[in-house]
């Protein structure tokens, strides 16, 4: 996570939506951002590092899972400011829709705990997910749209 300065410039990052039989691949996050709660798996591109190569190499170093890359689903900023309203951190997160190749999700790098969710399961655990990840679970899983 970028440390707090006089002026953060945004991060960028991937989510992988990586959809299976109707549920969606969710982590428990490690680390900050969300430390303690289920998002998506992901984490920050590295410097020339294409999107849809950043997105397969995260999904693999915290799943365990192989998965290719369909493409950008959704953009989205992550953004958070202190109490005065100073800019601590801003990502941008690129949500890299997924198809599933090999594998079964086994926590590793920033992630305690790897598993497939439905959406009743996410909606039950609400109060667990990061937001970004529910919203996209909801576009996703929602009514005519299980891949």
């Amino acid at each position: 996570m970028p440390h707090a300065t006089e002026s953060p410039r945004p991060t960028p990052a991937v989510s992988c939506a990586l959809l299976r039989e109707g549920r969606l691949l969710m982590v428990r996050r490690r680390n900050p951002p969300n430390a303690g709660r289920l998002a998506l798996p992901g984490g920050r591109v590295e410097a020339g590092e294409p999107l849809a190569a950043a997105a397969e190499r995260e999904l693999l170093e915290e799943t365990g899972v192989q998965g290719r890359s369909l493409g950008p689903f959704t953009a989205i900023d992550v953004i958070d400011r202190d109490e005065a309203g100073r800019l601590h951190f801003h990502y941008v997160l690129v949500v890299m829709e997924m198809a599933w190749s090999s594998g079964e999700p086994v926590a590793a790098d920033d992630a305690t705990h790897a598993c497939w969710m439905d959406l009743e399961a996410l909606r039950a655990a609400r109060e667990e997910v990061c937001s970004t990840a529910l919203q996209v679970a909801c576009r996703l899983l929602g009514a005519g749209n299980q891949r």
